[in-house]
């Protein structure tokens, strides 16, 4: 019996360092600009589409720093040009606020950003300076990636689209599973309350990460259900054997081959282009 084709693509984004992690949770996780483009190409060839980057600074740790972003930034587009898409994370960590996020975005002027909702705007109070702040990102053309951590996440970016403070296109939605559950571990499972009529509905293309070991089961039923996948150390340096996996691209390299057995197409960085723009 003959496998029908599927109707869409997928596309597979790569964090490769994330904020919080060093070399001693994994000896090939970049942390200098020289190792994070070496990663990113290598990443690329594995075949991701997307990589989402943050910068580190002298020590090593997780920066915002105009400076610190811009050599990095600069550096990776020199390596790759347009032969990925470079996402630019505003990652608060607990050190930024609002304005320092926003910023880095009008300083770096990158192809694509990552904004946390619950981060960027915490009350309601946050409101109007998003509300313009989002909607200059929309006319500078930039990617924007809403990332939403719980149901309630959803249900909030869904009435600020109706109510006009996020722009209703051109952007991308980011699912984090189990960034809040006991010891950083999440399952496919606790991907089902987030898929709502609405958000299957929607026009707006979606992504899920994962946290854990279990990272791998999680995306490929992102995969079948129409998303987006990130994968990369930032969540999770197991491969899907339960081992230590040996780098960024071979996470990458191992859900590819599996999409490629469930005959789902992906996405390059020119396709997911116009995909993206095209919503």
């Amino acid at each position: 019996m003959m496998i029908s084709e599927q109707t869409h693509k997928s596309t597979i984004i790569v964090a490769p360092n994330g904020a919080r992690k060093t070399r001693q949770d994994h000896p090939a996780l970049p942390v200098t600009i020289e190792q994070i483009v070496d990663d990113v190409v290598a990443c690329r060839d594995a075949g991701a589409a997307m990589v989402h980057l943050h910068a580190r600074d002298k020590k090593g740790l997780h920066s915002l720093a105009i400076d610190d972003n811009i050599k990095t930034l600069t550096a990776v587009k020199q390596a790759v040009g347009d032969s990925i898409i470079v996402q630019l994370t505003t990652e608060a960590v607990g050190q930024y606020q609002p304005p320092e996020q926003m910023q880095l975005i009008k300083e770096t002027l990158p192809e694509a950003a990552s904004f946390a909702l619950k981060e960027l705007i915490p009350d309601d109070s946050y409101l109007a300076v998003a509300e313009k702040f989002f909607h200059w990102v929309e006319d500078r053309g930039i990617i924007a990636q809403y990332i939403l951590y719980s149901v309630e996440d959803v249900q909030r970016y869904f009435s600020l689209i109706k109510q006009g403070i996020l722009p209703s296109k051109n952007h991308h939605i980011l699912l984090v599973l189990g960034r809040y559950h006991q010891q950083l571990r999440s399952s496919a499972t606790d991907l089902a309350p987030f898929l709502s009529k609405q958000l299957l509905t929607a026009k707006t293309r979606w992504a899920t990460c994962a946290f854990g070991p279990e990272e791998h089961q999680c995306l490929i039923s992102a995969m079948l259900m129409g998303g987006d996948v990130r994968v990369g150390f930032e969540n999770n340096h197991f491969n899907s054997q339960g081992g230590v996996a040996d780098s960024n691209a071979q996470q990458i390299i191992d859900i590819k081959a599996v999409s490629c057995l469930l005959n789902i197409d992906l996405h390059d960085a020119n396709s997911f282009r116009r995909a993206l723009c095209s919503q």
